[in-house]
């Protein structure tokens, strides 16, 4: 958290996030355009929030684009926010859940733990309701098949779709379908990728939402900073997370 609270304590770090909650996805040359410093300043004051987790890049073709990743502000949320004043969590966690984006939604976070552990956690049903709303996720995981997200407290599903790539325990890509309101079932089907990285004892996981319309409904991606939360705080832990909210469904 320290790389977190140093990252946030300079005013220029600050409006580079800014510009990124504002577009996400810019390029070094479009962020350069709107601060009046050096290419350099630019790029330092970057690697700094890419340091911190706060920004997340990738690359696509041969520009290096840059995204802001929530997750790390929503861990300052439930770790001191919550237990003090739950109208402060709210309007900081609005930086990550007002986001629009035209393309993908990038999240990121470190777990200690296996690749192994975390491959169990995300695609076990039982396991997976600890942290996801307390839903599970039914399938056979198996290259082309299906899935269901499911509730006990919901007479319907609430998501489906289809596992299209598995490399356990590495790599997961669905397509989804969200089926838990009206809004979002006209958003159609989008594309969430799971990338599972070892790093030293734990594990970097990065969760790409894409191929959702320009203007999505928020609904889609704005539950995952708590998602990821819930799963790096179940898995380090062994407990469940309760920020209000967190629970909503169980």
């Amino acid at each position: 958290m320290d790389a977190v609270f140093r990252a946030l304590a300079d005013p220029t770090r600050r409006s580079l996030l800014d510009e990124l909650f504002r577009e996400d996805g810019q390029s070094l040359s479009a962020l350069e355009e709107r601060f009046s410093m050096t290419r350099f300043g630019v790029m330092k004051h970057l690697k700094q929030l890419e340091e911190a987790g706060l920004v997340v890049t990738k690359r696509r073709g041969r520009e290096k684009l840059h995204f802001l990743n929530p997750v790390p502000i929503r861990l300052v949320h439930d770790r001191w926010v919550s237990k003090y004043a739950e109208p402060w969590a709210a309007a900081l966690s609005g930086l990550k859940s007002k986001l629009e984006s035209p393309m993908e939604k990038i999240f990121e976070i470190y777990i200690r733990t296996t690749p192994q552990r975390l491959w169990e956690a995300i695609t076990d049903p039982e396991i997976r309701s600890k942290y996801n709303f307390g839903s599970r996720i039914n399938s056979d995981w198996t290259p082309g098949s299906r899935f269901e997200m499911v509730n006990p407290n919901a007479q319907a599903p609430l998501g489906e779709g289809e596992n299209l790539e598995i490399d356990p325990p590495r790599r997961l890509v669905q397509s989804m379908t969200a089926l838990w309101s009206d809004d979002v079932k006209n958003e159609g089907a989008s594309k969430v990728t799971w990338d599972i990285e070892p790093v030293g004892d734990s594990c970097r996981l990065t969760v790409t939402h894409s191929e959702l319309r320009e203007g999505a409904n928020e609904e889609l991606y704005g539950g995952w900073p708590m998602i990821l939360s819930g799963l790096k705080t179940w898995l380090e832990t062994g407990e469940l997370l309760t920020t209000p909210g967190s629970l909503m469904y169980t």
